[in-house]
């Protein structure tokens, strides 16, 4: 049988194509936790299959609030409605909404407090969703719905929380097919075995990864986390993913025998200083390479990092520190835009 092969192109940039395996290998519990120790990407292929059905009405939900929210609707409006406000309560008092002008990928903010007794008790404040474009490519019409608190940016999640648990919850009310990671037999019982305890789900983010976009090379580290699971809910993406170290030694050898930009060959002739520079961010010397070089595309696809992930896989990025975490690229597949989870795991 002839294996499909995916075109990965992403905001303007056509970097060829990949033929990934149609049947990745099962993965023992016992080889999960070693791949996840050794700082490797790990794919369960159907881990959340048998919960997408009773969660159908909540992703078809979720892509008509993605529709809306591109037609120009205010995102605040969107929790307004009566079958989201309902879910809300009693808990969480909608308190403002902010169109974010200050940040071109933003598009709007929403803030909800936490309260009880009537609401006389304030349990927590100043908990939000923000919804932004994961571009800024006309064409790419990704988006994504972010779940925090307090000041963006500034936030240290690892000292508060309770708040981080609040706001977690708060992803699970507006977005109840977050339970296809948070009630998962399987992802909790992989997780607990991995971490020696249970995993709280913190950090949330739901993406809507349209035709043309995806995320460039990134890594999710953060204090207090241990890695993020990512749940294909609907649609497909493509994945480079490896750790740092080995991402560092693919650039290494691909300059080796290929012509690359002098400044990033002077570079990388000091292996701190491109690691380094890979955490500034502006790195665009790097990031001219690993994210619009289609030579390095399918170098690293030869190499074994490519993963195509279909609705119903998962993806656990372990993110131990700066050194060691998986960095990750992501690509559409197919002409529909996809929904997917993204947690921090605490």
């Amino acid at each position: 049988m002839t294996q499909a092969s995916y075109v990965l192109s992403r905001r303007g940039f056509e970097l060829g194509t990949a033929t990934p395996e149609t049947s990745p290998s099962l993965l023992s519990l016992e080889a999960i936790t070693q791949a996840w120790k050794a700082d490797a990407p790990i794919t369960i292929s159907h881990a959340i299959d048998s919960f997408i059905p009773a969660n159908a009405a909540h992703i078809k939900a979720a892509h008509e609030m993605m529709e809306i929210l591109l037609n120009g609707a205010e995102l605040a409006d969107c929790f307004d409605k009566a079958v989201v406000a309902e879910r809300l309560q009693p808990d969480f008092a909608l308190v403002a909404a902010s169109f974010e002008e200050h940040d071109e990928q933003g598009i709007e903010k929403v803030y909800f407090d936490v309260v009880a007794n009537n609401q006389d008790t304030l349990l927590a404040e100043n908990l939000w969703c923000k919804a932004s474009w994961l571009s800024f490519h006309d064409d790419d019409a990704s988006l994504r719905f972010r779940f925090s608190f307090g000041m963006e940016g500034y936030e240290d999640v690892a000292a508060d929380p309770d708040r981080q648990v609040w706001a977690g919850e708060l992803c699970e009310r507006i977005f109840p097919e977050s339970s296809l990671i948070t009630r998962n037999s399987t992802i909790l019982d992989t997780l607990s075995h991995i971490l020696g305890t249970k995993p709280e789900f913190v950090e949330r983010i739901v993406y809507f990864n349209a035709p043309n976009g995806g995320a460039q090379f990134h890594h999710d580290v953060e204090r207090g986390h241990a890695g993020v699971v990512f749940a294909q809910v609907s649609g497909s993406t493509f994945w480079l993913a490896l750790n740092k170290q080995i991402l560092m030694d693919a650039i290494l050898s691909f300059a080796q025998c290929h012509q690359v930009d002098p400044e990033l060959s002077q570079l990388i002739q000091q292996r701190d200083k491109l690691s380094e520079y890979m955490e500034e961010p502006n790195h665009q010397l790097v990031e001219a390479l690993i994210d619009q070089n289609a030579a390095f595309i399918a170098y690293l696809v030869d190499q074994g990092h490519g993963y195509l992930l279909k609705a119903g896989d998962v993806m656990l990025i372990p993110q131990r520190d700066l050194d060691y975490c998986v960095w990750h690229s992501i690509f559409t597949i197919g002409d529909e835009p996809g929904e997917a989870l993204s947690f921090a795991v605490r």
